[in-house]
């Protein structure tokens, strides 16, 4: 039995790994459509989204079912119900993805990148990818030195982020009311999905280490 319930858990991270990297391609792919107005990778992005919300709700059938028949203690439990969360996080950044794609649609044939915003658009699409192959490599590997890393990135997002709406908010901005609402939109979802890597990793950390961060509290509250 208790082989058994350590394959379980094997198979819980697997199934992690396997939804982050559905999660990589995602931000990749929405970034790319929303930076070149390509509706048809948008409509691939919006459209494969239902494969990690499924693949999430999978694992999450999995957890329960681990506590239920194995009824884990102590680091064990902490494992499941930490992966019941991070899931969650991960379905949140796959529908940051979907939301991304959804403006470049809205806009097309425009541009949906309002003018004078591209290159920092395409920085934080950059920013983000990376963000999203490094959670993928933490879950994999529980290396913790990537948790560093992802704190670098997401000051980064955030910069970047109070940078747009410095933009929008100065004098000199010309965009019309539409290009105002998908910068702060687009904005606040490539910092959102950095937010939500951070609560991924401060979870991974917190089973490693059994020492809990607060700087990521609340994370999980808002797409």
């Amino acid at each position: 039995m208790r082989e058994v319930f350590h394959q379980s858990l094997e198979d819980v991270q697997t199934r992690l790994v396997e939804i982050s990297d559905l999660v990589t391609v995602a931000i990749e792919r929405a970034t790319r459509a929303f930076a070149t107005s390509d509706v048809a990778l948008a409509e691939d992005v919006i459209d494969n989204d239902k494969v990690i919300d499924e693949k999430a709700i999978e694992l999450d059938e999995l957890a329960i079912e681990i506590l239920a028949r194995q009824q884990p203690v102590a680091r064990d439990l902490r494992i499941v119900v930490a992966a019941l969360r991070v899931s969650a996080s991960l379905e949140r950044m796959g529908d940051i993805a979907e939301h991304i794609a959804q403006l470049t649609r809205m806009r097309f044939p425009e541009r949906a990148v309002p003018k004078g915003l591209k290159n920092t658009f395409t920085k934080m699409g950059e920013i983000d990818t990376e963000v999203a192959r490094t959670l993928a490599d933490l879950l994999r590997t529980e290396d913790l030195s990537l948790v560093s890393r992802l704190h670098e990135l997401d000051d980064e997002l955030d910069a970047l982020h109070l940078a747009v709406f410095e933009k929008v908010l100065s004098d000199n901005w010309q965009g019309e009311a539409s290009a105002t609402v998908d910068a702060t939109l687009a904005s606040r979802y490539h910092e959102r999905f950095g937010d939500h890597a951070l609560s991924v990793a401060k979870k991974v950390s917190y089973l490693a280490t059994g020492t809990w961060s607060a700087d990521t509290e609340g994370v999980d509250a808002e797409v």
